[in-house]
């Protein structure tokens, strides 16, 4: 009596558990098929479709064609729902092996071995404990994908914003209209209708980057400005920022200018030591002619006490 069909999935000799396809001499060996079928074992019919689709392997394609073919057996012969199915069982199992060789030097031949495979595919409805995993599986991957939706969505939508105020703004033009200048926060101009600046209006403004630039930086020229500001202070306070690159220029500018004061105030404690010694200096002096005078009185007392004698 012939046993149950392990391979199969069936545990019960003569039992039918479900609808299958099968492909036989392909011309590939058992052992590359079986890499590709480990990949889609148990999945969803859809989800097997999909990582056959997106499998670097020659195999796959025929593997692909076989899930077709026992969809479609499923479908029009056992009358089943294709969203209802999945992969219960899958196998390869080899075939007649060609031989063939190849010439070899001094009159030898080289053994070639050309393997054949019959690839497998049975489909399955899942029961209710296979479905209940199934189900729990797929919400962990929906979770999933809305964490990461969240995560990402506040830049996603800061960009869409600026995208919809451009095309906006591109739109107002197109018809003729120009911006209104109640909309500008203070110290804020819109440019003339040659784009030049206004009187006593310099800095440049850019509403898309949010960034400002100032006369003689190198974006300047290069910027074509949707706004102008007549102060640094009123572009900072309507939310507009200097470029990185001049952030960065100007803390290592605070930084020298804090480095040159250090330099100063160590110059002038060495010109306050040196007036120090000079002061010294002249002091001592002082203290030397003072002693020297009474010597020369000395001096002159001890002549004139000769010239008595």
């Amino acid at each position: 009596m012939t046993g149950p069909k392990l391979n199969e999935a069936s545990f019960v000799a003569g039992e039918r558990t479900g609808t299958k396809a099968s492909a036989k001499y392909i011309h590939s060996s058992a052992s590359k098929a079986r890499v590709v079928l480990d990949l889609i074992r148990g999945l969803p019919v859809r989800r097997a479709d999909e990582v056959l689709q997106f499998t670097d392997r020659s195999v796959s394609i025929t593997i692909r064609k076989v899930l077709a073919s026992a969809v479609a057996n499923a479908q029009h012969n056992d009358e089943l729902d294709p969203e209802t199915l999945y992969v219960k069982a899958c196998f390869a199992d080899e075939g007649p092996t060609l031989k063939r060789f190849t010439p070899r030097a001094r009159g030898r031949a080289g053994r070639i071995r050309k393997r054949t495979s019959h690839i497998t595919i049975v489909l399955g409805v899942p029961d209710d404990d296979r479905l209940e995993i199934v189900q729990a599986r797929e919400a962990r991957r929906t979770a999933a994908g809305r964490r990461r939706r969240a995560a990402t969505a506040a830049p996603a939508s800061s960009r869409r914003a600026r995208v919809e105020r451009s095309r906006q703004r591109a739109a107002q033009l197109r018809d003729g209209e120009t911006e209104t200048t109640e909309s500008l926060p203070a110290g804020a101009a819109a440019p003339n209708e040659d784009g030049s600046a206004p009187e006593g209006f310099e800095i440049k403004g850019n509403a898309d980057s949010m960034l400002y630039h100032l006369p003689g930086t190198p974006f300047y020229e290069r910027t074509i400005a949707e706004v102008w500001f007549d102060t640094e202070e009123n572009a900072e306070a309507a939310g507009y920022q200097l470029p990185p690159s001049q952030r960065h220029d100007d803390d290592d500018a605070s930084g020298e200018t804090d480095a040159s004061d250090g330099s100063e105030g160590g110059e002038g404690s060495a010109s306050d030591e040196t007036a120090a010694d000079a002061t010294t200096d002249s002091a001592a002096g002082g203290e030397g002619s003072a002693s020297d005078e009474p010597q020369s009185d000395l001096g002159e007392s001890e002549a004139d006490a000769k010239e008595d004698n």
